[in-house]
């Protein structure tokens, strides 16, 4: 029984190995035919053209990347907004605004001041007080009726690319204290 498992396959293997060498004899010869005068022919390469030596010299060109490039040369005068460097700056200069948090509102007589937690401090500023780092000094707080809303008005000082000193507004809104609890 075990002959019939070696020898089936190899009689197969020999049956179509005789059938494969007649059949397609037309197309082998069409192929010795066809390729016979065919020779394979690669273009020369093209001829390397040396580039010219030119030098650079960038000592008289401006340099892209100074910062003097990008922004104008700032004027010793800066305008008439200056603000004062020798004055001594208050507690809440040293934040950026949106690091100060204005959470309330006293009235003091005919007094009005707005309280500011700030680093976990609680601060209290009038008309006058300075906030913030580009020389803000609070023009105006304002209240609703009932106190439960309220706004700092700040008038900045900032430098332009120029180098004017130029004053803009800053509208601080008191934070509600609903959404305090909602954060909590």
């Amino acid at each position: 029984m075990t002959w019939h498992r070696t020898a089936l396959p190899l009689l197969v293997v020999f049956l179509l190995s005789a059938c494969g060498s007649e059949e397609h004899s037309d197309i082998k010869q069409w192929m010795v035919d066809s390729t016979q005068g065919l020779r394979g022919r690669v273009p020369p390469l093209p001829e390397v053209m040396p580039f010219p030596v030119v030098s650079y010299d960038a000592e008289s060109v401006i340099d892209p990347f100074r910062p003097t490039k990008i922004e104008p040369d700032k004027r010793q005068g800066g305008g008439g907004n200056v603000p004062n460097f020798d004055r001594r700056k208050e507690e809440l200069e040293r934040f950026p605004l949106d690091a100060l948090k204005f959470v309330g509102l006293i009235r003091n007589d005919k007094t009005l001041f707005a309280v500011i937690v700030a680093d976990k401090r609680i601060y209290r500023v009038k008309v006058g007080n300075y906030m913030g780092e580009n020389f803000g000094r609070i023009a105006d707080i304002q209240a609703s009726p009932g106190m439960d809303e309220g706004r700092i008005i700040l008038r900045e000082q900032v430098q332009e690319p120029s180098g004017d000193w130029v004053e803009r507004e800053t509208v601080l809104e008191m934070q509600s204290q609903q959404g305090q609890e909602a954060k909590k």
